[in-house]
């Protein structure tokens, strides 16, 4: 059970690739997320950051440059140029500062073209000469279509109405019914109740003495 443990928790830090978590095996270095996913049409985020030991000459010594596709690939983002790919004008932001050893590239409007692998290179002006490194794994960027299809339900109006219509036909309403057998009971108690008391009035009237 520890060793397996222990390959879930390796697998978990390859996953990550060069994060805020991953240890450094030498001095300089640059870190990134191994994978990233976005939507076509949409935006998303590189963080990167970077590290090193040498003194800088100046206060201006930093320039960094992005690179898409392979390691030794297409340029597309320089911020010593400055200079920006065809593919992502209007599309490419780089929210760095000179000075800072963080940053994050944005990728605007997304196109299924975009899904590449993408490396951040620095470049430093020391005090022990010129200095440069980059990502070696960068990161993965996956792109998934935008679904706009949605399926409408099938609604058929009149098969609802039609079938409570039908199901009614021939039934009366117990309510009706019922003031029906009411009003039958009323009216053969009328019928059997005059003629008695006619009868009953004629005999009374016979039985009268006379003035």
């Amino acid at each position: 059970m520890a060793r397996i443990l222990l390959l879930f928790l390796s697998a978990a830090c390859l996953h990550t690739g060069n994060s805020s978590g991953y240890r450094r095996v030498n001095d300089f270095g640059v870190n990134q997320p191994a994978v990233l996913s976005g939507v076509q049409s949409g935006s998303i985020e590189i963080p990167f950051s970077f590290y090193f030991p040498w003194e800088l000459a100046n206060d201006r010594s930093m320039s960094i440059a992005w690179i898409w596709k392979y390691f030794h690939g297409e340029v597309i983002y320089n911020s010593t140029q400055p200079f920006l790919h065809e593919h992502f004008k209007g599309r490419l932001i780089m929210n760095w500062t000179q000075g800072q050893t963080s940053g994050v590239l944005r990728i605007l409007n997304l196109k299924e073209n975009d899904q590449a692998r993408y490396f951040s290179r620095v470049f430093l002006r020391t005090t022990e000469g010129m200095k440069s490194w980059q990502s070696i794994p960068g990161t993965q960027l996956i792109i998934h279509a935008l679904n706009t299809t949605m399926g409408s339900p099938s609604i058929i109006p009149s098969a609802v109405p039609t079938a409570g219509l039908e199901d009614k036909r021939g039934q009366r309403n117990p309510s009706l019914l019922n003031l029906g057998v009411m009003v039958g009971m009323v009216l053969a108690k009328v019928v059997v109740i005059i003629p008695l008391y006619g009868w009953m009035i004629f005999l009374w009237w016979k039985q009268r003495p006379a003035e």
